[in-house]
């Protein structure tokens, strides 16, 4: 946690509000996201007890599963949600516009720039807590690589059409949530305590009740009041006003209200299954439909609030303005989205169990390059952002008190001004260390030439001034200028060069070609949009 971010958690513990941690948005809002609340039973991990989903603020669908344990009831659940997820997804594929990507030439080796189509707009999902990301990934994990009866009529436990294709999906925007500034697959919790600070703590602002009401607290109610109501209010009955639904439940919910209404369920089924004629069927049949209900409307009874708050957070988020950068990212997100889709039209086999390793690092090294370009491009957009950087000593801001052209010692001189700047923050300046500004969108660097006085910094600038023998207009600051620089780059360079697959030692899985422990299931007409 950096300081700025401490003094901002201390300043809502002394004004009862969550305090600003941006002054923009750093995410893609869609106007028409895709809000999934699931809900799971506590006794057995990932056994999905039902959900609210919908892009309809005021309608969403609802799905339950009155026997978890159930697998047929579990299957009708994923059907349902492959119903209720994939047409949106299929939404956006449709409508694509030109651009140009770049390519290596596997003749030359190259980098080639090539056309291709890319999807005007990608669906986006968002989830109420972080817990829910992990619920996605598991959805997606367990049920990529089932099997149907159209593929395999001796499967003991057949899934339902479709349902591969979901876990497909389901495990592309789990993996790429994963990849930092990505807005494909967003935790609210995560987003709004990016742009708040509140006065407690990380873990607690996973509840999403009690981080809005540091957010927005009621009238009369500091943060600290809101936030403990809503985390521990009960209603008569001793339930919970404000459920953690996403996926969790409440044990005294669990224990009075659902074990007893799954077991009514269990009995009328059981009823049902015994009935000798049809008017005691009849009978049976309507106790059983009634148990369902009352399964349906606790599920909807834990899961509606955390919809509302949901929306109510998403309302928050989009009074912000976007930054800067969110669009590129978005684009990213675009490209993302469209390759997946292409994958899958060509019948490509479902993502592996497990990464080889030449996939893994890419992996990684993806991760960690736009870890790095988030936080910069975050700096660049954000004022708020830049002065945490500025506290730590990583950018420095102040005016220009004297701009003195110079040129470089070369056959062919170029401009070198030096520039003296005036500022009260401490950079962690060594002797010819670079530091950056942005000019025109792009970075513009400069060399640390010597400290004049206490707080006077001497830079001398070094590209972005044009190809003439005189400074570009506005490429060098003028005497007076307000200026900022960072002592981070803006633009992250790629790294190493990864063997390829057909390069990779026996320590890291062998060559391709060589028998492994787990090979994807074969495409399907399930899988293919």
């Amino acid at each position: 946690m950096s300081l700025i971010d401490t003094l901002a958690r201390l300043e809502a513990v002394g004004s009862g509000r969550a305090q600003p941690a941006a002054t923009v948005r750093h995410r893609h809002l869609s106007d028409r996201p895709l809000v999934f609340v699931p809900l799971t039973t506590a006794g057995e991990t990932g056994a999905p007890l039902g959900a609210l989903v919908g892009t309809d603020r005021d309608a969403p669908r609802l799905l339950a599963v009155p026997q978890p344990r159930d697998r047929d009831l579990r299957f009708a659940f994923l059907a349902d949600l492959a119903d209720a997820v994939l047409p949106y997804l299929d939404s956006f594929t449709e409508s694509v516009e030109p651009a140009e990507r770049t390519e290596t030439d596997p003749e030359t080796g190259k980098r080639v720039k090539v056309e291709a189509e890319l999807c005007a707009d990608a669906p986006q999902l968002i989830v109420p807590s972080r817990a829910g990301l992990d619920f996605v990934r598991l959805l997606g994990r367990s049920t990529r690589f089932r099997r149907t009866a159209e593929q395999d009529p001796d499967a003991p436990y057949p899934a339902p059409p479709r349902v591969p294709l979901l876990g497909r999906w389901l495990t592309h925007y789990g993996e790429r949530s994963r990849v930092p500034g990505s807005s494909l697959l967003l935790a609210l919790t995560d987003l709004l305590a990016r742009h708040w600070a509140t006065g407690q703590s990380g873990l607690e602002d996973q509840h999403l009740g009690a981080l809005l009401a540091w957010i927005d607290p009621p009238g009369g109610e500091s943060g600290a009041q809101a936030a403990r109501r809503a985390e521990l209010e009960r209603d008569a009955a001793g339930h919970l006003l404000c459920p953690p639904a996403g996926p969790a439940t409440d044990p005294a919910f669990d224990n009075k209200l659902l074990a007893p209404a799954i077991e009514r369920y269990d009995r009328a089924r059981t009823a049902l299954a015994a009935a000798q004629d049809p008017l005691e069927a009849d009978d049976r049949l309507a106790a059983l439909t009634a148990a369902e209900h009352d399964v349906r409307a606790l599920v909807e009874s834990r899961t509606r609030p955390t919809w509302d708050a949901v929306w109510r957070g998403v309302d928050l988020l989009r009074a912000l303005p976007e930054g800067a950068h969110v669009e590129e990212r978005w684009t990213r997100d675009r490209w993302s989205f469209t390759g997946h889709r292409d994958r899958v039209l060509a019948g490509e086999p479902p993502q592996p169990r497990r990464d080889d390793a030449v996939t893994a690092a890419n992996k990684l090294a993806t991760r960690e390059r736009e870890q790095a370009r988030l936080e910069a491009q975050e700096a660049l957009d954000d004022p708020l952002v830049m002065a945490g950087r500025r506290l730590a000593g990583e950018a420095f801001a102040g005016e220009v008190t004297e701009v003195v052209m110079a040129y470089s010692e070369s056959r062919r001189p170029s401009p070198r001004p030096l520039v003296t700047v005036r500022t009260e923050d401490r950079p962690h300046l060594g002797e010819r260390a670079r530091v950056y500004r942005s000019v025109g969108g792009r970075a513009q660097s400069a060399e640390f030439a010597g400290a004049a006085d206490e707080g006077v910094l001497v830079l001398r600038i070094l590209d972005r001034m044009g190809r003439g023998k005189e400074p570009e207009p506005g490429s060098v600051p003028e005497k007076g200028d307000r200026v900022c620089f960072t002592l981070f780059e803006h633009e992250q360079r790629g790294g190493a060069k990864l063997p390829g697959p057909e390069e990779t030692p026996w320590t890291h899985g062998g060559p391709p070609g060589e028998p492994v422990a787990e090979t994807p299931d074969t495409v399907t007409e399930e899988d293919v949009l």
